[in-house]
């Protein structure tokens, strides 16, 4: 089944390093199978909603998300981010 790694950015401490993150994971997660839907900060918000930088990147199962998650090449950008930003991470099945 879908699953959707969604990432919101509640803060963002050095944009230096998030630049730096960027750069390295991107990569990382479309080779391992992610595809990028939603990146950027919200035209509209509703209720209780936040207008902070969201990141929406589709795989073919949860376990290919946490397999991401878990690369070499993925856990490099976790390294160049070093505590530049605070986020907000989960995967979510399709419905």
């Amino acid at each position: 089944m879908t699953a959707y790694w969604i990432t919101t950015y509640k803060a963002v401490h050095d944009p230096d390093k998030v630049a730096a993150y960027a750069t390295l994971a991107g990569p990382a997660l479309t080779a391992a199978g992610g595809r990028f839907l939603v990146r950027g900060v919200p035209e509209a918000t509703f209720e209780k909603g936040e207008a902070t930088r969201t990141v929406v990147i589709e795989f073919a199962s949860v376990e290919a998300a946490v397999a991401a998650h878990d690369s070499e090449a993925y856990q490099e950008a976790l390294r160049a981010l070093d505590g530049g930003a605070d986020r907000d991470m989960r995967v979510v099945p399709g419905a």
